[in-house]
């Protein structure tokens, strides 16, 4: 069974940044697509970031030029730059990945917090 585990999560004024991190308990290799999504009550959850296993990665409109997606194969980890956060960013992050079959997987969600 893949588990992921998001770290990074915190309170942070607008403008600030952070940076969220997702540990898989098998190697990334194994999944070919991961990234986050995020949640707010009342809201479907939607899409901020995917990257595949080539390194192509995808944003969602409302993060473009803002969050960064990367991942470290030797590490087994996805990591996401989030710079110039405002408080519509306020939601929780949840790691995803996407093995063979077409599994899916996904974290526990981190809180992020935008607020003066």
């Amino acid at each position: 069974q893949v588990q992921l585990v998001e770290s990074g999560g915190g309170l942070v004024q607008p403008g600030g940044s952070l940076r969220l991190s997702c540990a898989a308990s098998v190697s990334i290799l194994s999944l070919y697509v991961t990234g986050w999504y995020r949640h707010v009550p009342g809201n479907q959850r939607e899409l901020v970031a995917t990257i595949s296993g080539l390194g192509t990665t995808n944003y969602a409109d409302a993060v473009k030029g803002r969050f960064i997606i990367s991942r470290d194969n030797a590490k087994n980890t996805v990591t996401l730059q989030m710079n110039s956060l405002q408080p519509e960013d306020t939601a929780v992050y949840f790691c995803y990945g996407r093995g063979v079959a077409r599994s899916e997987y996904w974290g526990q969600g981190t809180q992020v917090t935008v607020s003066s």
